[in-house]
């Protein structure tokens, strides 16, 4: 005896292609997810290069608003 099984599983609620409300949260979660991703990778890029303070320089004295000659 032996049975076959001709049932059809409908699995297009599942599925991700044909629900379109999943697929749109999806969507929307992963751009999300990038914007974060984005406005943190700014922002540490941005704090690794910050600008660290007035250097001391050495300025000849000839070039000064008020020079001084030798």
């Amino acid at each position: 005896m032996q049975q076959e099984y001709n049932e059809v599983i409908d699995n297009t609620h599942k599925d991700f292609t044909h629900n379109w409300v999943s697929s749109s949260r999806f969507i929307w979660f992963c751009q999300v997810f990038v914007i974060i991703a984005f406005v943190l990778g700014g922002c540490y890029s941005l704090y690794t290069h910050r600008y660290k303070g007035k250097p001391e320089v050495n300025v000849p004295e000839n070039t000064l608003y008020n020079p001084k000659y030798k």
